[in-house]
This record gives C-alpha cells, sequence and structure tokens, in this order.
C-alpha cells in the first residue's frame, strides 16, 4: 500500500497542531505519535477554515 502525498502543508498542519493543543507531540515524537482522535480534529478543524474562506470569497 502507497502513501498518499499530503493534502496539507507541514506549516499548515503546524499551525492546526498548535492551535489544538498537541504540537508539543509533534515536535516530540512526529506526526504519527499523535492519536487520532487529535488527527480527526485536525481535519475537522481544516475543513471548518476551508468552509470558511469559501463562504467568504462567495461574498
Amino acid at each position: 500500500m502507497t502513501r498518499r502525498r499530503s493534502m496539507m502543508s507541514e506549516q499548515f498542519k503546524a499551525e492546526l497542531a498548535k492551535d489544538l493543543g498537541f504540537y508539543d507531540t509533534v515536535q516530540n515524537e512526529g506526526w504519527g505519535g499523535i492519536r487520532a482522535k487529535d488527527a480527526g480534529n485536525m481535519v475537522k478543524r481544516a475543513i471548518q477554515l476551508a468552509e470558511q474562506n469559501l463562504a467568504r470569497d462567495k461574498r
């Protein structure tokens, strides 16, 4: 099974991790060290931000 390339930049992922409070884990253990729940919350937040940007752009 091959891995997909990330759709989010490393900088954006780091910003989300900081906002959600688990960036220290990323720094210490890498992205593989975060919990599945944290990864899910990160994706959920990224979707929220994308929807907000889309709504703002439609105005």
